[in-house]
């Protein structure tokens, strides 16, 4: 849940982009308002250009030998580049992990509750690592908590693919199952 904006206590972000007079490099290589370049010419130059049109001076490429920078309208600028970041953002798919715990000696009615929720995670595409815990001698006896991971596997093969094979790590051992791709045309 985001922080609302009054108790937010970080610094507000910055524009770092650098316009007009804040662009201290003796020359750029210049871009014209048609987009075409101009060529290489004295920073004063450019600006000189660029007031000449109405428009502003905008660094667009600094890490460039001499910096690239374009005659344009710099608030219209901004506001493309916003729309761009939030188009971005729109299609981009996050991928959450959820994850389950079992025990090596899980009853059926409890390894049944579970992998209903481990269906569920999968069903809306988030990706389920799945746990067992051993405790004392259980730790003598892996082959049962990879009995139940196989299981699992197998019983939910539709739903999902083993990105990781089950793997002991200390007194846990785990498995990452992925949800399977479905085609585009069913996905709704």
């Amino acid at each position: 849940m985001p922080v609302p904006r009054r108790f937010d206590r970080r610094p507000p972000e910055r524009d770092l982009t650098r316009i007009n007079e804040r662009i201290r490099v003796p020359e750029v290589r210049l871009i014209g308002e048609d987009g075409n370049q101009v060529g290489v010419v004295k920073t004063d130059e450019a600006l000189d250009y660029a007031r000449q049109r109405d428009l502003d001076l905008v660094e667009v490429a600094p890490e460039a030998r001499p910096p690239v920078a374009r005659v344009l309208d710099y608030s219209k600028y901004k506001y493309e580049q916003e729309q761009k970041q939030k188009a971005a953002r729109k299609h981009q798919q996050q991928i959450t992990v959820r994850e389950i715990k079992f025990r090596p000696k899980i009853a059926q009615h409890d390894y049944d509750t579970k992998k209903g929720h481990v269906e569920r995670f999968l069903r809306h595409q988030d990706k389920v690592k799945v746990t067992i815990m051993f405790r004392g001698r259980e730790m003598a006896h892996p082959e049962r908590g990879e009995m139940i991971l196989t299981r699992l596997a197998d019983e939910l093969r539709e739903l999902a693919v083993v990105e990781q094979q089950p793997l002991q790590d200390g007194r846990n051992m785990t498995m990452m199952l992925a949800p399977v791709k479905q085609p585009a045309a069913e996905a709704s």
